[in-house]
């Protein structure tokens, strides 16, 4: 099984961890709240997981850009 780590802006790949098993815990999944987890966090029928975060160039264009935060994509 692969968790995959992509931009949830500009879907990036950020990064991979390759693991038969996931412990949630470990992963600090448990911090987030239901709504966050919902959002955050997608399983695939192929047994990947999908986690959107955000990478550093988009973080640095929302500091620059503050009203972008209520747009779903400001990536053209």
């Amino acid at each position: 099984m692969a968790i995959l780590y992509k931009c949830r802006h500009c879907k990036q790949l950020l990064g991979t961890i390759e693991q038969d098993v996931v412990d949630a815990k470990l992963l600090g999944w448990q911090a987030l709240s239901t709504e966050d987890r919902r959002e955050m966090i997608q399983y695939g029928t192929n047994g990947e997981i999908e986690i959107k975060v955000i990478c550093e160039d988009c973080q640095e264009t929302l500091e620059h850009n503050p009203h972008y935060h209520a747009l779903d994509s400001f990536i053209q």
